[in-house]
């Protein structure tokens, strides 16, 4: 029997329950090359990327820069597994136009589609999150952090995030939510509803995309004030701190792109379960396209905002603190006028500890020493 006239029964999957294919499929050149294209962008500038990482891991001496390394290695990974998985499954179907009820009676298929869509949509948005923290506490604690953490605890926490990522996945396949095929048949995401579990599922991903790019924006605005105040405050003797603004650029940008491309497509669909309106596939396919340029722009922040690149295009010019400030005067004196009285507190705290202690050293040495017991 033709699947276009099979119907919708208690014996139909739950993946085709909502809409059975096949689909009335109206080739355009967006639906077919979008994929194809965004694979062929994506995939070589992972890669690329993926390289300059595990050059740059080799050649770092620097502890906090060796764990942002791995961090950011994991998002490469992440990403460049996103596309291949999602639009292998995309392309293949826009080549083959195969019939996913005769292909997945079971909904086996669609529904390992629909998990890989959510774990590789919520993983960058959690390791950006958990990178954020990272920062947040190396740049505001140094001290809070052990020096001898090895580095095998940045590679759990990597793997802790996609844990995470990946029980969430999972949560539909144990009744909450459910998976479903989309318009125009090409790709499987959870069902996107304002009814009972359907409507919990999409506000549990909604949420989490938006609490992690919320605290993101948080934790690492604090650290940038605090950067700045530390590398352009009036204390001269203290290290300088290059490779923590550079991994601080990168992070800054990695928020700013993920806020971009993610925010209207959690936006959309919580949008939609809470107004209890009909789910407009044309917008959910538009803001969609507009998340997955989140793994295409990603890695072109690790290959081109680095220091190596910005001393190759303009190898004049001294990258230190103290010339980069010198560019912009008004900028650094503005800023010293701000962190001035931090700087001034913290320094006379410290000096009334140390003439403290020389008080209480003095005493102690002007102290008379007992006499000796008698034999």
């Amino acid at each position: 029997m033709n699947a276009s006239v099979l119907p919708v029964s208690n014996n139909t999957p739950l993946c085709y329950s909502n809409r059975s294919p096949p689909f009335k499929f109206h080739p355009s050149v967006t639906s077919i090359y979008f994929s194809a294209i965004f694979m062929a962008l994506g995939l070589p500038s992972n890669l690329i990327a993926f390289i300059v990482l595990f050059k740059s891991f080799q050649r770092t001496c620097s502890r906090s820069r060796s764990f942002f390394l791995i961090f950011l290695g994991g998002l490469v990974v992440t990403d460049f597994m996103g596309l291949l998985v999602t639009g292998t499954i995309v392309v293949s179907f826009y080549i083959t136009h195969f019939n996913w009820r005769q292909i997945d009676p079971n909904c086996h298929f669609c529904n390992f589609m629909g998990m890989s869509m959510v774990f590789y949509g919520l993983c960058p948005l959690l390791l950006s999150a958990t990178m954020a923290v990272e920062r947040f506490i190396g740049i505001n604690h140094p001290f809070a952090r052990s020096t001898s953490m090895p580095k095998s605890r940045t590679v759990s926490m990597v793997l802790m995030v996609w844990l995470i990522a990946g029980c969430i996945a999972l949560l539909p396949l144990t009744g909450l939510g459910s998976y479903h095929i989309q318009m125009p048949g090409s790709w499987c995401f959870f069902n996107i509803s304002s009814e009972g579990k359907d409507m919990a599922f999409s506000l549990i991903f909604s949420l989490v995309g938006l609490v992690c790019i919320s605290v993101s924006f948080l934790l690492n605005t604090v650290s940038v004030v605090t950067l700045i105040k530390v590398c352009c405050g009036q204390d001269r003797t203290q290290r300088r701190r290059d490779h923590e603004v550079e991994m601080m650029v990168q992070l800054i940008l990695i928020m700013i792109i993920a806020s971009v491309c993610w925010c209207p497509l959690l936006v959309f669909i919580a949008q939609t379960v809470l107004s209890g309106g009909p789910l407009q596939i044309r917008f959910l396919l538009l803001w969609l396209r507009f998340a997955t340029l989140n793994q295409i722009l990603d890695p072109w922040v690790y290959i081109l905002f680095r220091r190596a690149v910005f001393k190759r295009i303009y190898p004049r010019l001294d990258w230190s603190r103290n010339s980069v400030i010198s560019l912009y005067p008004s900028f650094g004196e503005t800023v010293r006028r701000f962190t001035r009285a931090s700087f001034k507190s913290s320094l006379d705290s410290d000096g009334t500890e140390e003439t403290e202690k020389s008080n209480v050293t003095a005493k102690s040495a002007l102290k008379p020493e007992p006499p000796p017991p008698p034999p």
